[in-house]
């Protein structure tokens, strides 16, 4: 389990609202030029270190929709779904930032694709 921070205590605190918020957003990333899809799994030291928690919280700050989940191989992997300036920025944090205590030795992004429509109304940790 994750030692939460304060300010992540804070987010996990504001959760439900999100939620609601993020259906709006997800409805309006629909009229909002082409949307971009893609896929990622990324390594290195990505378990144990809050990485799926705060992918889902750089998501959410960015404005993408999606989800987040462990591997049984130590690695993470998802979806994201967006504009595709903002898949971008989502795919830079994915490949550089991480959780602050992560180690990323590589990030592979597959069926990279435009898409018509979100298929997710929020950004989710999968279990």
């Amino acid at each position: 389990m994750c030692p939460l921070p304060l300010a992540a205590a804070a987010v996990a605190a504001r959760r439900a609202p999100l939620r609601l918020l993020n259906r709006g957003l997800a409805a309006a990333m629909s009229t909002a030029g082409p949307l971009k899809s893609v896929d990622y799994e990324v390594f290195g030291r990505v378990q144990g270190v809050c990485f799926r928690m705060y992918t889902e919280d750089e998501a959410r700050k960015i404005g993408v929709v999606g989800w987040v989940k462990n591997t049984s191989k130590g690695t993470v992997t998802g979806q994201v779904q967006g504009p595709e300036d903002k898949v971008n920025s989502m795919k830079s944090w994915l490949s550089k930032v991480g959780s602050p205590s992560s180690r990323i030795d590589r990030t592979n992004f597959s069926n990279e694709k435009t898409i018509s429509k979100l298929e997710y109304s929020n950004f989710s940790i999968r279990y």
